[in-house]
């Protein structure tokens, strides 16, 4: 019978000691799943201490990854069919640690959806513009909708403990349909392409 559930994994893009990033990688987890159909499981960053320009060139095949972690880190990858990136802007980027994740494997990325949720004081459009030109040359599908979390609410967040209180993004709650509907449609038509 074919598996017809749509596994979305959502990554916490920053691992610095005072990071925001896991409060609305926790919300999104939450929102996402009460979807049908679909599994989801958090990516920390953290738990995946990739080492940086190492090695020289990607391996070709996931079976060629000869650092451990890296090995791990592709099989989460393979074993998705949809990412939601959760990430910080810093000065008008995204951080270090996230592009070495995503240069890290190839292949595993092809042909699967991806979707934003950044912050930062312009609500992080920057990093998400400069990581839809990253997504494409890894031949994702960088989803239209994103989510940016504002100024406003970012300081607001950052008062709260987590887990944060759901009614704080409540002013989300359309515009998270709308992303979750879209990433998931398209990782279904995407699935398809990929003969699964």
């Amino acid at each position: 019978m074919e598996n017809t559930t749509i596994r979305i994994k959502i990554i916490i893009g920053s691992t610095r000691s005072n990071r925001f990033s896991e409060k609305p990688a926790q919300w999104i987890y939450e929102e996402a799943k009460k979807k049908a159909d679909v599994s989801v499981e958090l990516l920390d960053l953290r738990d995946y201490p990739m080492p940086f320009l190492e090695p020289r060139v990607p391996a070709a095949r996931e079976s060629e990854h000869a650092n451990g972690i890296i090995k791990t880190w592709s099989q989460k990858i393979k074993d998705g069919d949809a990412f939601i990136i959760v990430t910080p802007e810093y000065n008008y980027g995204y951080p270090a640690v996230l592009k070495n994740a995503l240069d890290s494997v190839f292949q595993e990325w092809n042909k699967k959806p991806v979707g934003f949720i950044s912050y930062g004081r312009t609500g992080g459009f920057h990093s998400v513009e400069q990581l839809k030109q990253v997504v494409t040359q890894l031949q994702m599908v960088p989803i239209k909708n994103a989510i940016n979390i504002s100024d406003q609410m970012y300081r607001a967040l950052t008062k709260e403990q987590v887990p944060v209180n759901p009614e704080i993004f409540r002013m989300l709650r359309d515009p998270v349909l709308v992303f979750l509907n879209e990433l998931i449609q398209t990782a279904k038509e995407l699935k398809t392409t990929r003969g699964e």
